[in-house]
Formats: C-alpha cells, structure tokens, sequence
C-alpha cells in the first residue's frame, strides 16, 4: 500500500510519497550515474530482461532490497515518479515487468514527464507486468499506477494488465492504491479496494495537501494518522492504514511505511528530500540531489544488520510504536527544529546523513531508558513480536 501526491502550480511542481510495504522489507537509497551501453544490450530487471537503450539517465532511487526496480525516484532532468500497487479485475500474468521496473526503466530513459508516460506504456504493451511483489509473500501480485512529474506538470497513469487510462493533473491529485481515472475505474476490484482503505487515504492526502505551499507541509503530509489523531490508530482487521503514515497490525491486512520522499520541481531545479528509513512519523527527512551520493555504508537487508541506516532507525522506531506520544517527547520537537532549519537552508547532503545519525544516535539512547508500558492492542503486539523475531530485533 502506498500514497504518492502531487501539487501542480504555476511555480512548479510538489510531490511526495509514502512507500508502505512488509516491516522487514528494509529499502535502499541508491545514486547511479549516466551510461552509455553497446547496440544489442539487455537489462535484467526482477523477473524478466528487456533490451536496454543506448543512454540510461542519471538517476536517484529508492527500492525494495530484493528488487531491481525502484519504489520512487528521480532523474537528472527532474522527472519523478511514485508508483502504487492496484487491484483490478484484469488477469495477472505470472512474470513480467513490476511495477517499480516501470518507475526505474522510466526514469532512467525518459527526459520528461509527457516521455516517461509513453515509456512505461510502451513497455506494458510489449512485455505486461506480473511476477511476484511481495516480500513475505512473493507470490503476492498487483497491478500499478503511476504519478509522473516534472518541472513543469505532473500525470496520473493507471494500469489493469496491459489496459491503461492517462490524466494530466491540474491543482493536487493523489493516488492510493485504487483506480480513480473517469472512465476506468470499472476495472478495479472493489473487495481489495475497500481491505486496501485506499478512498479514505486518498481524501485525506488531497485534503491536507491542497493547503500546502512547500516542502515542509507534504512532510507533515506524510506523517500524518488521520484527522485528530496524534499517533496510530490500529484496526483489528487492517492495523493502521486509514492513514498516510502508515503501521503494520492487521490480522488480514498489514503494511508499514518503510520510506519517505518529498520533493519540490522547478525551473530553476528541484529538492528532494528523504527519511532513507521507515516511519516518517519518526524519521528524519535529509537533502538529496541526484549528482551529489553519499556513502551510507552497508546495504539493508530483511535481517538487523545494527549497521545501515535503515536497521539502526527500527531500533527507535520500533521502540517508539510502544508509546508514541510519551516516547516522542524525547526527540520530535528537536528533529522539527532540526529539518526547518534544513528546509530553509539545506546543508550538502553528506553532511545532514552524518548529522542525521548523530541525532539518531543520541535519540535512540534516550528512548532505551523511557520506560512505558505498550498500550497497543494485543493483535497488534504480536504481530510486531513475529516481525521482531523474524529481523533478529530485540527493540
């Protein structure tokens, strides 16, 4: 499950997104530079190869550890894409392209939005898309759909096999995990819709996104629990995802927030902003750009690795869940003073990672000496424990 959104202005483009998977399915951050590849090269993607082209762009993404495609990213001539997960009544094909194929493949051969649209509908016609997209279960599929920006303007681009429907956004649209194109929406699977919850997020997200007028306000966007809530507030059936920031909990139904990514696309350049871990509840967002990469050590897998990024920050995060409104006393406040500074002045990148795990550091020793007791239902804790077992976690 995920939320992506964009504000189409006169100034330029605003986007941000959520990408809600498995709670151990860790993601990567990842820099790769422009190449120049011989006639007759191939790319294997997840499941399939494809013939590559002659120039792939500079681009930078963040994707699932296990994948080749990327969940959300950006390239060098801005175009941006998020992508969402869909059900649909349309048969799936068990091999093909994934969706996050279609977001790196796109980004890596298209220098606008209007190209990276013709991209991945060329690429659908031609090889589908299916295969398996589940981290726990890996026979888990879905179609996507797609929110493509650019300096200038922004598309939603919905899929149900290889049938596909285009609109170019004006003002804020969002896309949660369900058809919403006028006329095509007859293809979605209305059961998977309603267990998805994905009309009660989209509302929400276009709702708060439309006051937005930079940056900072789709970052409060995206950590978001839904209208009066300060923290999670979990279902038996689905956990927590009524709302934008999303935890893992339900006993049919269960997707945690596992990166955030915010960005802002103009004329004179773009912003990009990411957490490079879980929960942007509690998570810190850092300045990113697609020429400047930043060593952030060993890649994330499934297992706590106590090393990369991704792992040392579910050891607040999981520690937080337990009592999020007493525990983030502890760091919130500082971590908002810390990233308005950066909004109004970004520091290079290298530097806000490094002071990002300064204060990662430093936020996780304090909440290790937090005692509260965990007021989460009980389905909810157990789902957590097994989660915790599985990554070798003790949070």
């Amino acid at each position: 499950m995920c939320d992506t959104v964009v504000v189409v202005r006169p100034e330029g483009v605003l986007f941000a997104k959520n990408s809600d998977r498995d709670p151990n399915e860790a993601q990567i951050l990842e820099w790769h530079p422009g190449r120049e590849h011989p006639p007759g090269a191939r790319v294997q993607c997840t499941w399939i190869e494809v013939p590559q082209v002659r120039r792939t762009r500079a681009c930078l993404l963040s994707r699932p550890f296990w994948m080749w495609g990327a969940e959300m990213g950006t390239n060098e001539d801005g175009v941006t894409i998020g992508n969402e997960a869909v059900f649909t009544r349309e048969p799936y094909e068990g091999v093909g392209l994934t969706g996050m194929d279609l977001v790196r493949l796109a980004l890596e051969r298209a220098s606008s939005a209007r190209s990276a649209v013709d991209v991945i509908r060329e690429l659908l016609e031609r090889h589908g898309q299916g295969g398996g997209c589940g981290h726990e279960n890996r026979r888990f599929t879905y179609h996507n759909s797609f929110l493509v920006a650019d300096p200038g303007e922004a598309y939603v681009l919905e899929t149900a096999g290889t049938l596909h429907a285009v609109e170019r956004v004006e003002g804020v649209r969002a896309i949660s995990n369900g058809l919403t194109i006028p006329g095509f929406t007859h293809h979605g699977d209305a059961l998977r819709n309603r267990v998805s919850r994905c009309r009660t997020r989209r509302a929400r997200v276009e709702s708060l996104a439309a006051a937005a007028r930079g940056p900072g306000h789709l970052i409060r966007v995206l950590r978001d629990h839904g209208e009066g809530h300060a923290a999670p507030v979990y279902s038996w059936l689905t956990g927590a995802m009524g709302a934008p920031c999303m935890h893992a909990g339900g006993v049919l139904a269960a997707s945690q927030t596992t990166a955030s990514w915010v960005a802002t696309l103009g004329p004179g350049g773009g912003s990009h902003w990411v957490t490079g871990t879980a929960a942007p509840c509690t998570g810190l967002f850092k300045p990113v750009s697609v020429d400047t990469p930043v060593d952030l050590g060993s890649a994330p897998s499934d297992r706590d690795d106590g090393a990369s990024l991704w792992w040392r920050h579910e050891r607040l995060h999981r520690r937080v869940l337990r009592a999020p409104r007493a525990m983030g006393e502890q760091f919130v406040g500082e971590r908002d003073a810390l990233e308005a500074v950066w909004l109004k002045d970004p520091p290079p990148s290298t530097e806000a990672f490094a002071e990002g795990d300064r204060r990662l550091d430093a936020w996780t020793a304090r909440a290790r000496v937090v005692q509260v007791a965990d007021r989460r239902p009980g389905h909810v804790r157990r789902y957590w424990r097994r989660r915790n077992r599985r990554a070798g976690l003790l949070a």
